[in-house]
């Protein structure tokens, strides 16, 4: 009779060798696992099967997702709390994904900050080289006018909105929800960081998750579920996802052999599917930001509005801000290589492969 909590524990052993690519091919991490185990000989009724190995896998890949996320988050606290020194006078409080922990898409810092002179916020920001966009109100009819927002970018968006001075003690209340607004002022954060000794390390500028030199190990961790991804066969009838993302891939690659961004971009673009099929795009910049140049983000990004470019179902507004890019011939290039990545029975390279040609240009062009 089986035995359901050996098979688990096998599958989990060769999950971790795959993942850690001690042992890359699953056949031969099932057998080493089943060694490391259990040193008797085993029934193969005893051995897990692909799919128990694969789900183990992506469990791992879902729990480092995690890790990074909190990463992230982190070093937007980081972030948070020098700007607010440099805002201390205006009473700043931390709102939004970076005091929760919870965000989509692209994640910005949020402050709420207390002045009468928005002019005195924007050149306390300027001062310390920070260049400052002021938001325009907008408002209806004998409705009172919103508060402003400023933004600007550093290593992370930053978005402050400005509410009058009188106002730093009072409650505040979000428009959709009714309920009052959680922050935390610069003591909270200070504290929450100094729960985590080790932070300053992990989440000093510029660094992440991973080293420069693992970033192939996050693209592969991404890459991997979406042979799980069986999209709608009309319009994608090659099968799974994986199989779609390698065919781009081998098609860029033909068509421009030296450039690694936009390969890398044929190759990650659809890796956010696996994680939200709803807002695949979203999902992807979240999961690579810090991990892909900006070139090769914005190929991602833009990568469905140039598909409806090229059916004829993008409107002018949008064509002409993506001809006005000088990336716009390789954005129209990808969606070409997209469209024609979807036929049945093609050859193409497997993941190791495709990651260890472009770890090749990398160090071609000395990375």
């Amino acid at each position: 009779m089986p035995n359901p909590k050996l098979r688990r524990r096998i599958a989990s052993e060769a999950a971790r060798l795959m993942f850690g690519r001690e042992e890359p091919e699953l056949s031969q991490a099932r057998r080493q696992a089943a060694r490391q185990v259990c040193r008797r000989e085993l029934n193969r009724r005893d051995l897990p099967s692909d799919r128990e190995i694969h789900d183990q896998f992506h469990a791992l890949v879902r729990e480092q997702q995690g890790r990074h996320q909190a990463e992230q988050v982190r070093a937007m606290r980081v972030e948070a709390l020098r700007v607010m020194e440099i805002l201390r006078p205006f009473c700043p409080r931390l709102v939004g994904a970076a005091l929760s922990g919870y965000g989509r898409g692209e994640l910005r810092i949020e402050l709420h900050v207390f002045s009468d002179q928005i002019e005195e916020v924007v050149s306390a920001l300027e001062a310390e080289g920070h260049c400052c966009e002021v938001g325009k109100n907008h408002r209806q009819r004998d409705e009172p006018p919103p508060p402003c927002k400023i933004h600007f970018r550093d290593r992370f968006a930053f978005e402050l909105i400005l509410f009058p001075e009188d106002q730093a003690n009072l409650p505040r209340y979000g428009p959709v929800t009714g309920r009052e607004v959680a922050d935390a002022g610069i003591a909270d954060i200070e504290k929450m960081l100094l729960q985590d000794a080790s932070l300053v390390k992990t989440v000093a500028p510029d660094a992440g998750a991973f080293s420069p030199a693992d970033r192939f190990h996050l693209y592969e961790t991404l890459l991997v579920p979406l042979e799980e991804v069986h999209e709608n066969p009309t319009y994608h009838p090659e099968g799974d996802a994986l199989y779609h993302s390698l065919q781009v891939f081998t098609l860029a690659r033909e068509e421009l052999p030296y450039d690694e961004e936009f390969i890398l971009a044929a190759l990650l673009h659809d890796v956010g599917k696996a994680i939200d099929p709803k807002d695949h795009i979203s999902a992807a910049l979240e999961a690579l930001e810090g991990y892909v140049t900006p070139r090769t983000a914005w190929l991602i990004e833009h990568h469905g509005e140039a598909l409806a470019l090229r059916e004829g179902e993008l409107g002018i507004r949008a064509r002409r801000r993506l001809e006005a890019s000088e990336d716009f011939a390789e954005l129209r290039l990808l969606a070409d290589c997209d469209r024609a990545g979807r036929r049945r029975g093609v050859p193409t390279p497997d993941i190791q492969e495709a990651l260890e040609y472009i770890r090749d240009l990398a160090e071609m062009f000395e990375e």
